[in-house]
C-alpha cells in the first residue's frame, strides 16, 4: 500500500492532517510486506528537498522529500479521550503475564477510520507490534486503562498504562520542520538506497512523535 495509491484529498483545511494520518497507515501496512523505512530523530536541515535528520542512534539520514510533500505535527491527547468507536493506531509489546502493553497510541482523525486496518510487527522497539483497529471498549483500571480493538473480525485486549503516551495529528507548516524538532518519517527506499518520502509527522510544543 503506497502513498501514490492514495486519492487525492480534496477537501477542507484538515487535508494535510488527513493525508499524514493515511500515510502513516500505509507505512504500517506495508511493514508487513517488509516494504519501507520508518526514519526516527531530529532535524538537522532543510534544504530544498533534502531533509537531513541525525536518527534516533546517532546516524545521519537524508530524505529526498517529494514534490508538494506535506507535514502535521503530534498533539497531545489523553487515555480518557479513548472512546469505543475511535480508530486508534496502538504500538505495543507482549507481557510476561500475557496480553499486550502499549507503548504509545495515536488517535486517528474519524475521516480516517479502517485505513492500514490490521495489525503488523513494527520497529519502534524489538518485538513491537502495530495494530491499527477500532475500540470496542475502554475499562479504567488502577494503572491505567484496557481496551479492546477489532480488525477484520479478530479481537485484541492491549493495556495502556498510565504515561503511556497518547497523541493525535494536527495541522503543520514547512516552518515546523526545523533544526532539532524531532520528526516521524515513513520512507521508501529505491533500487539506489535513496530515501523518499511525501510527508513528515513533526513534534510541536513539546510533544515528541511517540510511533
Amino acid at each position: 500500500m503506497h502513498i501514490s495509491r492514495f486519492h487525492k484529498l480534496l477537501t477542507s483545511g484538515l487535508a494535510g492532517v488527513m493525508f499524514a494520518v493515511g500515510g502513516l497507515a500505509a507505512a504500517t501496512a506495508a511493514s508487513a510486506a517488509e516494504q519501507g523505512i520508518r526514519v526516527r530523530g531530529t532535524v538537522v536541515s532543510l534544504a530544498g528537498d533534502q531533509l537531513q535528520v541525525k536518527s534516533r542512534d546517532g546516524q545521519p539520514v537524508t530524505v529526498k522529500l517529494a514534490d508538494g510533500w506535506m507535514v502535521s505535527a503530534v498533539k497531545k491527547a489523553s487515555i480518557s479521550d479513548i472512546k469505543p468507536g475511535d480508530f486508534v493506531g496502538i504500538a505495543s509489546l507482549p507481557k510476561s503475564e500475557g496480553g499486550d502493553g502499549a507503548l504509545e497510541v495515536l488517535i486517528f482523525p474519524p475521516a480516517m477510520k479502517g485505513t492500514g486496518e490490521g495489525s503488523y510487527g513494527w520497529d519502534l522497539k524489538p518485538n513491537s507490534t502495530m495494530t491499527n483497529a477500532t475500540v470496542g471498549d475502554a475499562v479504567k483500571s488502577v494503572d491505567g486503562s484496557v481496551v479492546t480493538v477489532n480488525y477484520h473480525g479478530k479481537e485484541k485486549k492491549i493495556s495502556i498504562p498510565t504515561g503511556t503516551p497518547v497523541v493525535t495529528l494536527a495541522p503543520a507548516t514547512v516552518d515546523d520542520v526545523k533544526p532539532g524538532v524531532a520528526v516521524f518519517i515513513p520512507t521508501e527506499k529505491d533500487a539506489k538506497g535513496t530515501l523518499s518520502a511525501g510527508y513528515v509527522i513533526v513534534g510541536k510544543d513539546g510533544v515528541v512523535p511517540p510511533m
